[in-house]
């Protein structure tokens, strides 16, 4: 399934079937938001299949605004330096290699729909990231890597936007990596049991039509399953919460010279099997 959050009199949460869009709360499913049904089980996606299955889309997926596709998650946690030669073009800027996962928060407040504008902010050097994005499920406390795809519900497609300059004022990253519209993300959600192997994706990045970045899910140093073993042994991943996997080599700050994003630049990130998200950078609002 590939659920969606549109706006239509407020924001209301759907399915895309076809062309078109199922507004589930219309067409009498009983969770409210995706988030909702994130926490419900296997048995929530089996009835929602059905209710999908009988139910014909009223609305056009082209006319509709799409907006991120789950409610702001309690946690929106990404890895640095998860493919080998990206770690590379951070060894050429003087990034300490780690000897552990290195994790940093993007704030939540960051989060913006699959084709919404993205603002520089007061950043000189706003660069681009295209990622896996995975939504969790179940909550995981203490999981192993045998036992963390159960905790999975969906995947998406995310742009970790990062402002390189403010990236660097702190250690864990976390200013660069959270200014407002700096995390667009979806364009829905795609259910975990649609996806059979989240490490045999391709993955792309293009900036005005150009390709940037082009590799696969299945070169990441720390797969998901360890990224969940990890995280969840330090603290509990609850229903709703982001992670995003890392991004592969070629980003703006790793060119000779460093080639960063300015208004009126078009980011376009895609991955096969999910979607596509397209983010125009505009003149900063400040």
């Amino acid at each position: 399934m590939k659920l969606v959050r549109f706006e239509k009199d407020g924001a209301q949460i759907g399915a895309v079937k076809g062309g078109g869009v199922i507004d589930l709360v219309a067409a009498g499913c009983r969770w409210k938001t995706i988030q909702a049904i994130a926490g419900a089980g296997t048995d929530a996606l089996d009835e929602l299949r059905e209710l999908i299955d009988r139910t014909s889309p009223v609305l056009a997926l082209s006319g509709l605004r799409l907006l991120s596709p789950i409610e702001r998650p309690g946690k929106y946690l990404a890895i640095g330096m998860n493919y080998a030669k990206h770690l590379e073009e951070a060894d050429k800027l003087g990034v300490a290699r780690a000897k552990h996962q290195t994790w940093f928060n993007k704030q939540t407040t960051c989060i913006t729909g699959p084709y919404d504008d993205i603002d520089p902010g007061v950043t000189e050097k706003l660069d681009y990231e295209v990622e896996l994005g995975a939504v969790i499920g179940m909550p995981a406390k203490r999981v192993s890597e045998a036992g963390a795809p159960a905790h999975v519900f969906g995947y998406f497609v995310a742009n970790d936007v990062s402002a390189r300059d403010w990236q660097f004022h702190t250690p864990t990253f976390t200013m660069g990596k959270s200014f407002d519209t700096h995390g667009p993300i979806g364009p829905w959600i795609v259910t975990a049991d649609e996806v059979p192997d989240p490490h045999a994706l391709t993955l792309r990045c293009f900036v005005n039509g150009e390709l940037r970045q082009s590799n696969n899910t299945g070169q990441m140093i720390h797969n998901l399953w360890a990224q969940i073993g990890y995280l969840s042994t330090a603290f509990t991943l609850e229903t709703g919460d982001l992670i995003a996997t890392g991004t592969p080599e070629g980003v703006g700050v790793g060119m000779d010279p460093p080639r960063f994003l300015k208004p009126g630049d078009v980011v376009r990130c895609e991955i096969d099997g999910i979607g596509a998200i397209e983010n125009k950078v505009i003149a900063p609002t400040i």
